[in-house]
């Protein structure tokens, strides 16, 4: 292992391991043994990577940036402390199309977890894979969404005086198509792709990211959440919807900035809506067609 040089000045620790099994295990190890934060691990390669439910995550050694934060989020209030993890996701987000050249807005987010490019619509003229006529002949098609990276933030102890919070991310980097696993390509991507090509440094992107994660965790510490940016992001919105807790099609009215929840339409409530938070579900499918 090895501390990373010229780390953003929040950063209390930053170290970076070849190999390792899980960079969300040593920064809760990290913590638990007084840490403080900002602590950041990251990872060439992680062999007991984790996602969402459980979920095994891997990718081949220097192809993505696989790293986690660690918190100790006494100063926002507990039901707040989602936003800490969605803040991550916003910094890596700027930093993904800065260090790809893609446009401001290219990198979307799918509620709850996930960082994605679309890929059907026209919005995906945004990252030059479509020509204008290709993007009209598919205004009424799918919306295609490759996932580019997925965030898992696990905590411990948030309403005590020893809240500890760790936000863990993988972001597919310098990872081509041809070497994507079989069961995965037809639903992911990376920044070598979304960029049409582009070399991505791993380094320069973790730069990028820790400057950024920096001022808007400045920013959340002064109760400052950028609100405007965490719903203009959201590949769901003005969506049909389906929910894995089952039930009928549903259109994506937006999200909830005070809960972090998916805000869905629901005839049967009396205000039209209602909201539907991460527990709930295991993953949301977007269907075909726009609103």
């Amino acid at each position: 292992m090895a501390r990373i040089p010229g780390t953003a000045s929040a950063f209390g620790r930053a170290e970076r391991f070849a190999t390792i099994g899980s960079t969300n295990d040593v920064v809760r190890d990290w913590l638990a043994a007084g840490e403080h934060e900002i602590c950041l691990a990251a990872a060439g390669e992680q062999t007991a990577g984790r996602g969402r439910n459980g979920r095994h995550w891997t990718a081949p050694p220097g192809a993505a940036l696989l790293c986690s934060l660690g918190f100790r989020p006494t100063w926002i209030a507990p039901d707040r402390a989602w936003r800490v993890a969605a803040t991550v996701a916003l910094a890596m987000a700027d930093a993904a199309e800065e260090v790809a050249g893609l446009p401001v807005g290219a990198v979307r987010l799918k509620w709850p977890n996930d960082l994605v490019i679309e890929t059907g619509g026209p919005r995906a003229l945004l990252v030059g894979e479509l020509t204008p006529q290709e993007a009209a002949a598919r205004l009424d098609g799918p919306l295609e969404l490759r996932k580019l990276a997925g965030v898992l933030g696990e905590s411990q102890g948030l309403g005590t005086a020893d809240p500890r919070l760790v936000v863990g991310l993988g972001i597919n980097a310098q990872w081509p198509a041809a070497a994507f696993p079989p069961e995965l390509a037809g639903s992911m991507t990376s920044l070598h792709e979304a960029s049409g090509g582009r070399p991505i440094d791993v380094d320069v992107l973790l730069d990028a990211f820790t400057e950024r994660v920096d001022v808007r965790v400045a920013a959340l510490r002064e109760g400052v959440f950028d609100v405007a940016g965490w719903t203009d992001r959201q590949a769901t919105t003005g969506r049909r919807v389906t929910l894995d807790e089952g039930g009928p099609l549903r259109v994506a009215l937006g999200v909830d900035a005070a809960t972090g929840a998916l805000v869905v339409e629901d005839g049967e409530a009396s205000s039209g809506e209602r909201l539907v938070h991460a527990a709930e579900v295991t993953r949301v499918r977007l269907v075909a067609g726009e609103v």
